[in-house]
């Protein structure tokens, strides 16, 4: 498509979806009416703000634990289930590779999702078959495998998740030109920072000024509108 008509099927589609807008605006009142507000995206800003929580909790309780770990995990140990263990890691990395390969097929947005945990459990194979067989005679087979098979599959499906998520941006965008995706904002909240996940206490309406007096500015106003 030309520029030309790019630019007339985004007039139209905005038309079609501002007139549900207005419609719904003449049926309800003037307060659905209007460009987006913080109740209109997916969740609240609480619910955003104890997810962001619990992940720092979570790096922060992980980092400590890893420290644990290895101040007091013993240097060999014989484990018990072996069998069960691997056969069980490997039925997963099985269904996620035929999830991946439907998905592909049908054409769903899933197998971006699919990719993404696909690259995980490689590379997780990878790792605890070459540090699991260290000192072993099955020591060069895993790192041949962990180097030639594993980790460039691992790399390929993270490739073809990051190609794929790019296209659905420059599709929804409607631009040639797709910045790197740790600089593109979600959805919904472009212009918020993730310090605005965390709900600020609303701001008290200020009194208008009495006749006679002259508006409150400088560095006497506090942070929340008021003099202090």
């Amino acid at each position: 498509m030309s520029p030309d008509e790019r630019a007339e099927l985004a007039r139209a589609l905005a038309a079609l979806e501002d007139s549900p807008r207005e419609n719904s605006a003449g049926a309800d009142g003037p307060e659905h009416a209007g460009p987006l507000t913080e109740s209109d995206l997916p969740g609240n800003p609480r619910s955003r703000a104890i997810a962001l929580v619990a992940i720092i909790g979570c790096c922060l309780v992980l980092a400590a634990w890893i420290g644990v770990l290895a101040v007091t995990l013993p240097r060999y140990y014989r484990s018990g289930g072996w069998r069960g263990a691997w056969i069980g890691f490997d039925v997963g990395l099985l269904v996620i590779f035929a999830v991946t390969a439907w998905a592909a097929w049908r054409h769903r947005q899933l197998v971006i999702a699919c990719l993404v945990v696909l690259a995980t459990l490689l590379c997780c194979d990878a790792w605890f078959d070459v540090t699991l067989d260290l000192r072993t005679s099955g020591f060069l087979v895993s790192l041949l495998l962990a180097l030639c098979v594993e980790l460039p599959l691992a790399g390929l499906a993270l490739i073809g998740a990051r190609r794929l998520m790019r296209l659905n941006v420059k599709a929804a965008a409607g631009t040639g030109r797709v910045p790197p995706l740790w600089k593109i904002p979600l959805y919904g909240l472009e212009t918020r920072g993730f310090r605005t996940l965390i709900p600020a206490e609303p701001c008290p309406p200020v009194p208008p000024d009495e006749p006679g007096q002259g508006i409150a500015s400088g560095p006497a106003m506090s942070g929340r509108g008021a003099p202090e």
